[in-house]
């Protein structure tokens, strides 16, 4: 059964089909982004970042938490405030901070604090050759543990070795022993 000839569907413009309806005229869809998630953050919980940042302090030293990013709206009077992340391995990852607040009250009350992967973060960072990841003095380093490591390689190598003619001194002694008996 064709559908086109009912006469919903031919005044449905999102039934109809999409080659027909100019890009201007076709419904804009957000996949993944429920309809109540977009649009302005409440004015109260946007202008709490001092609020935010306090709250990621009780999990996070000062020199961790970088500038604020911005705030996005999670629905009707809650918003989510973003800040850069400074701990180191955590480069792209970002502090966030979710606040509300009850209808008409201008307290604003934490719900939630953590850290998030950004879409940077979870990316490799760019292949570097080796040759260029070494900088002067790593060499130096790496020379010292070199020789460090050889040194000790040496010694157990001749602390064994010395073992061994012990060992086979005293089985010749042994056998020498036994055909003088």
């Amino acid at each position: 059964m064709d559908d086109s000839s009912t006469p919903q569907a031919a005044d449905d413009p999102a039934g109809a089909d999409q080659a027909d309806v100019p890009m201007a005229k076709r419904p804009k869809i957000r996949v993944g982004v429920p309809v109540w998630r977009t649009g302005k953050p409440d004015s109260v919980l946007a202008a709490a970042v001092d609020v935010a940042r306090n709250a990621i302090l009780s999990i996070a030293e000062v020199r961790q938490i970088g500038v604020h990013l911005g705030v996005r709206s999670e629905g009707e009077r809650v918003a989510t405030h973003l800040f850069e992340s400074k701990m180191p391995g955590y480069g792209g990852w970002q502090w966030f901070a979710v606040l509300t607040r009850v209808s008409r009250s201008k307290t604003v009350t934490v719900d939630e604090i953590g850290l998030l992967p950004s879409a940077q973060s979870v990316l490799a960072p760019e292949w570097v050759p080796w040759a260029d990841r070494v900088r002067p003095g790593d060499d130096d380093e790496a020379v010292q543990l070199a020789g460090l490591i050889t040194a000790e390689i040496d010694a157990v190598a001749a602390d064994d070795a010395s073992e061994r003619e012990q060992l086979l001194d005293q089985e010749a002694a042994d056998a020498e022993a036994d055909t003088h008996n």
